[in-house]
């Protein structure tokens, strides 16, 4: 009897807590002032998989789609996926192994896809064959590494190689959907890019570094960049000014970011910079900054310089932002959607990070060319 009576209590005061943090996370986040928002579907979860740049963009394109006027269509991240590995294979192989191979990839790989293969609805191209509920690339992304790897090493490619990468993409996400249908009409993924007016030429990527000179397009600097993708480095205040206009006028914006630092807690919701130095405060200050809108510190071009240079800021993944708010005090908080599923967090896979977070830790950014502020353009001339 006292066991039970033990049991009872317990599940009581666990019940008390989980009330307690969805209370703490409601309370919280409901201090924030909505600014804008844009719809976007449902948060989803990218599983055992290196593939959060597919997911983000994907999400992005999506947002497109319904501010255009085509609805609410759920595309297919894995469709971009296998051919952005098809992609990744033959360069590595062409460059004799010389090049960084693994699942990563940059936001500009899947407008690259749309414009060489096309696109395909979820239902089409799921991706799911190893496991029906939950992508999982950990066999096939070994598998992908240690057959490029022999292809290199032989010297001499056989005339089926690159039919050999084919059928292990086929095994582990399906075959190629060379026509599918969807509404009742067939398409290819290339006819089903044009039925929805997807022109990649309409998006541009910036970046914010002063390693190389403002207002000019570099080859972005990092090992997951195997396309050798270009993009328009600006100061920091203007790629806020392309972040803030893009949000304001109902487009949303493909974000890639250090996730690595203490500041991001996606768990409680937020990812943040505060004035006084991580490594400075006590526990209970840690804590302490989740708990409340503390102040954020002042974020400087030579910050994000040498938190790139000393390896402190990194390439870590590509989310996408879909809201601006702001705090009591007037502080600015993007709404980010994330690719870790709903249930990650009480905000159902969604969280706030700070105008410092992004100031500091934004690797690259992808947007609409519409919204780019006129005085930002007369720039790029």
């Amino acid at each position: 009897m006292r066991f039970k009576t033990l049991i009872i209590k317990n599940l009581v005061v666990l019940l008390i807590v989980l009330i307690s943090t969805v209370s703490y996370a409601q309370s919280l986040f409901e201090q924030l002032e909505t600014i804008k928002e844009i719809p976007t579907l449902g948060v989803k979860s990218q599983g055992r998989t290196g593939t959060c740049w597919s997911f983000g963009t994907t999400s992005f394109i999506e947002s497109e789609l319904i501010r255009m006027g085509k609805g609410e269509i759920d595309l297919s991240e894995m469709f971009t996926v296998r051919c952005a590995y098809q992609d990744h294979s033959e360069l590595y192989i062409r460059y004799h192994g010389n090049l960084n191979f693994g699942p990563g990839s940059q936001c500009w790989d899947l407008f690259n896809v749309i414009a060489n293969y096309g696109i395909v609805p979820n239902e089409a191209y799921p991706g799911l064959i190893v496991n029906p509920d939950r992508h999982d690339h950990s066999e096939m992304d070994k598998v992908l590494k240690a057959m490029t790897e022999c292809f290199v090493k032989s010297r001499k490619l056989s005339s089926v190689w690159d039919e050999a990468i084919n059928g292990v993409l086929d095994v582990y996400l399906g075959d190629y959907p060379a026509e599918f249908e969807f509404n009742g009409k067939k398409y290819t993924p290339s006819s089903f890019r044009d039925d929805l007016e997807i022109d990649i030429a309409n998006y541009q990527i910036f970046t914010s570094f002063n390693q190389n000179p403002f207002y000019t397009d570099i080859v972005f600097e990092s090992p997951d960049n195997w396309s050798s993708g270009l993009v328009t480095n600006v100061d920091i205040s203007d790629l806020i000014s392309i972040i803030d206009n893009s949000i304001l006028n109902g487009y949303t914006v493909v974000w890639s970011s250090d996730v690595s630092d203490p500041g991001f807690e996606h768990s409680k919701g937020l990812a943040i910079v505060p004035e006084k130095n991580w490594d400075d405060m006590s526990e209970d200050e840690k804590t302490e900054s989740f708990e409340k809108f503390v102040p954020q510190r002042k974020i400087t071009q030579e910050m994000r310089q040498l938190g790139f240079d000393n390896y402190e800021t990194t390439d870590d993944h590509t989310m996408h932002i879909i809201g601006l708010s702001k705090d009591k005090s007037g502080v600015k908080y993007y709404k980010v959607k994330n690719s870790w599923g709903v249930e990650s967090n009480d905000l159902g896979g969604f969280f706030y990070v700070s105008e410092a977070y992004v100031r500091l830790k934004t690797m690259t950014i992808a947007v609409n060319k519409n919204i780019i502020p006129k005085h930002i353009k007369e720039k790029l001339q």
